[in-house]
């Protein structure tokens, strides 16, 4: 308990031996609430939480969307929280930071086409034959009689998704055998 002063008056032993007291009383308080307290665990391990947020992520878990929102809304009630609308990530400028159109292409990098597609528009008939047998030497399981089906059917993809070389390349083999060829 309290040590009483020997020689003070009798309102300030007393007050002494309150201030004492309470004083005792807040050190068992910090020394309970400093055990309670946990060191942080580094990331990748798993985190162990007390039963009291176990249940309490339960009881959230099995609510319904109406019941979410009723939730919701009396946490910001009860948190005195403002009811700020949700923005979508980059949808927000700083009122400064107003950019055109025109600078904001400028501004951003070109985007460059790393895939293409070779497109069979059309064909000279006098040619038909060759690129025929230019076309079934150029995809690989193609037979005569699907060839010639897949000449007759332009206009056509002959390749899709393949590198700007292997398409001038392809473009330049269909060009001497009487096909027109667009690549996008």
């Amino acid at each position: 308990m309290a040590r009483l002063q020997p020689n003070a008056p009798a309102g300030r032993t007393r007050n002494y031996a309150i201030t004492c007291a309470v004083s005792q009383q807040a050190q068992v308080q910090v020394q309970t609430s400093l055990e309670a307290l946990k060191i942080p665990q580094p990331e990748g391990e798993v985190k162990i939480f007390s039963p009291k947020i176990e249940k309490l992520v339960t009881d959230i878990s099995q609510l319904n969307l109406l019941e979410v929102a009723d939730l919701s809304d009396a946490l910001k009630k009860r948190l005195n929280l403002p009811d700020t609308p949700v923005m979508a990530m980059g949808s927000f400028a700083p009122a400064g930071a107003q950019v055109s159109a025109e600078d904001e292409e400028e501004a951003a990098p070109k985007k460059v086409q790393t895939s293409f597609t070779v497109k069979l528009v059309k064909f000279d008939d006098k040619q038909k034959v060759a690129l025929i047998k230019e076309i079934k030497n150029l995809l690989e399981g193609m037979n005569l009689v699907q060839a010639k089906k897949f000449v007759e059917s332009a206009p056509t993809i002959v390749k899709a998704d393949i590198g700007k070389e292997e398409a001038e390349k392809l473009k330049e083999a269909l060009v001497k055998v009487g096909a027109v060829i667009e690549i996008d």
